[in-house]
């Protein structure tokens, strides 16, 4: 006996499952915050600390519905109403990615007004910041996991349907 298959849209597909299994659908939706969660703890336990750490504490796992705005690390907005992702400040992909040097300016012709290491106070127009290093963190952890997060919301779906079907 051959199966005969034909691909469809993902809304197709969710349409068509939430007509036959309706609880893989809640499934799925809780096991992919649980993925985003965790995929945001393993991140936030690579992130490098730096001087103060706000980068670390930026990272979480959460809806796309609940972040409205905002944008998730490595993603662009999906239509999925489900949808999950890793949220963290923007200067994440500044720390993943690195910089090269560049020259800081004040805004609207001001100073930068800053203080200085030795604790002075300093005023200037300008300043050659010299870049720093890529410390990759988000995406390496993220290849380590993808795997299994994509086994557990396929096993949270197989999970409903066998409940669906009583077995």
């Amino acid at each position: 006996m051959a199966f005969k298959t034909t691909i469809v849209g993902r809304e197709a597909l969710q349409r068509r499952l939430d007509e036959l299994v309706p609880e893989a659908s809640k499934a799925a939706a809780v096991a992919k915050l649980e993925v985003a969660r965790e995929a945001a703890n393993r991140i936030a336990s690579r992130a490098p600390i730096g001087a103060t750490g706000v980068l670390k504490d930026s990272i979480i796992g959460a809806r796309q519905a609940d972040m409205p705005g905002a944008k998730a690390i490595g993603s662009n907005q999906s239509k999925d109403p489900d949808a999950a992702g890793v949220y963290a400040d923007f200067t994440w992909k500044f720390v993943e990615h690195g910089t090269a040097p560049h020259k800081i300016t004040g805004r609207g012709g001001k100073n930068l007004v800053f203080t200085a290491k030795d604790g002075t106070r300093v005023s200037t127009p300008s300043v050659n910041h010299p870049g720093s290093r890529a410390q990759p963190f988000v995406f390496y952890t993220w290849k380590a996991y993808r795997k299994a997060a994509k086994a557990k919301i396929a096993r949270a779906i197989s999970k409903a349907v066998k409940a669906a079907s009583g077995k």
